[in-house]
């Protein structure tokens, strides 16, 4: 059977379960297209960013 060599300590421990905070990723409606993106990046069915053609859309 496993037996552990040392003890986990809290800060171990609590390195290991710090990814079970992380929240949900959070989505907004474009307010052009109505498609769902991130806050802050380019739409990219449209290649708009903020009101701006930043690039340039393959057919």
């Amino acid at each position: 059977m496993a037996v552990p060599k040392s003890k986990v300590t809290r800060m171990k421990r609590g390195f290991r379960r710090s990814a079970d905070a992380l929240k949900q990723s959070v989505y907004v409606e474009d307010k052009d297209s109505g498609e769902l993106r991130r806050p802050h990046h380019i739409d990219l069915k449209t290649g708009m960013y903020r009101g701006r053609q930043v690039l340039e859309i393959k057919e």
